[in-house]
């Protein structure tokens, strides 16, 4: 789907929305779609209803009419801590909040892990309905982002966080 960051792929199971990723031109969307047909052992379906539910979504989200996803959401492409963190990422951190790696890491109860929450953001299968984005580095800096700083400048501008980009 296009957005205004750029197109998104989405993919879904019957379980929920399973993968969105970034920068999905033709090449990459086909290298991962070949990565989740290995996974999930078939090829993809088009017609899986939380696929619709997460475009719709993720355009009113884009358009500033919505501030949280209701989309079922298939955990399957992370386990362990990943999953414990990204789950508690999704739950506890609002629209237009911002936590940091650490304070992260203390809410799962891993106080000495603030660079395992970084690599788990970088694994998170589902960027922006799993707001990655609003996790930054406990100096004030932005940090890192899968998607590109600008695209993470963009989400956090979008959600009031930053200053929107003058051009």
């Amino acid at each position: 789907m296009e957005t205004p960051i750029g197109p998104l792929l989405l993919a879904a199971t019957r379980e929920g929305l399973v993968r969105v990723v970034f920068h999905a031109d033709g090449r990459t969307a086909r290298r991962e779609l070949t990565r989740l047909e290995q996974f999930f052992g078939g090829p993809p379906t088009a017609a899986l209803p939380h696929l619709a539910t997460a475009a719709a979504e993720l355009t009113a989200y884009f358009a500033g009419e919505r501030r949280s996803f209701t989309v079922p959401l298939d955990w399957s492409l992370s386990a362990g801590f990943t999953a414990r963190v990204l789950q508690a990422l999704a739950a506890g951190v609002p629209y237009g909040d911002v936590v940091g790696y650490q304070d992260l890491a203390d809410r799962v109860g891993e106080p000495g892990a603030a660079r395992a929450v970084g690599a788990a953001m970088g694994a998170n299968p589902l960027p922006v309905v799993v707001p990655c984005h609003r996790v930054v580095a406990s100096d004030g800096g932005i940090g890192g982002f899968g998607g590109g700083l600008e695209t993470k400048r963009l989400l956090l501008a979008l959600e009031g966080v930053l200053p929107a980009p003058l051009f």
